[in-house]
């Protein structure tokens, strides 16, 4: 896997539907624990309320796990994992939490509005998309820094930081679909003067 959308950060919303009120909460997650804490944070948070129902979809393992929390067979968690999954997210966990205002709203209802508050959740806690990247470093000298910057730059790299000494060594992030453009490029425009080296790989936050 060379890219996939997962949510940025921790954040909820809620709406009110026949006096229900429902809470959707999401959080970014990659393994089972975290996952499991953050539900049984949610639910001593909401200790008092008639259902916390969840679903988390993780990259380790490929694993999908929901919960209906005692909803009718198939209201509930199923809607919330669906959500997840008409996203193309993963490493990710939502909590939808609801408070009964004593009027039944059905098995479509209780699916449209898991659903709805699922959506408020991963909308508010915003999706991105993390690519495979290369960590590199390239040494140069000041005469060359200015036309290196602005290379990383244009092929979708990300500067983390420039030292300054006798050279300059420039540490930088770059998507690792395009680091071999680079690298030619980097070659032609230094007339092969100047090579980067791979320090580390990661998934990272693309545009």
């Amino acid at each position: 896997m060379q890219e996939y959308l997962t949510l940025k950060n921790e954040n909820c919303d809620e709406f009110t539907v026949k006096h229900s009120r429902f809470i959707g909460y999401a959080k970014p997650v990659t393994t089972q624990d975290e996952a499991v804490k953050f539900i049984n944070d949610i639910k001593s948070k909401h200790w008092d309320a008639k259902h916390n129902v969840y679903a988390y979809i993780l990259r380790e393992g490929q694993t999908r796990r929901y919960s209906d929390d005692g909803e009718p067979q198939g209201t509930a968690g199923i809607p919330v994992l669906d959500v997840l999954q008409k996203e193309g997210l993963t490493d990710c966990v939502v909590v939808v939490t609801r408070y009964f205002g004593g009027i039944l709203l059905g098995g479509g209802g209780l699916v449209r509005a898991y659903s709805h508050a699922a959506k408020l959740a991963v909308d508010s806690a915003q999706v991105i998309r993390m690519a495979m990247c290369v960590r590199a470093e390239c040494e140069c000298d000041y005469g060359f820094y200015g036309r290196l910057a602005p290379l990383i730059h244009e092929c979708g790299g990300v500067v983390e930081n420039s030292e300054f000494t006798d050279v300059v060594k420039v540490s930088f992030n770059m998507p690792e679909d395009v680091y071999g453009s680079f690298t030619a490029q980097l070659t032609e425009a230094s007339f092969g003067r100047y090579t980067a080296s791979v320090i580390d790989k990661i998934f990272l936050e693309t545009k």
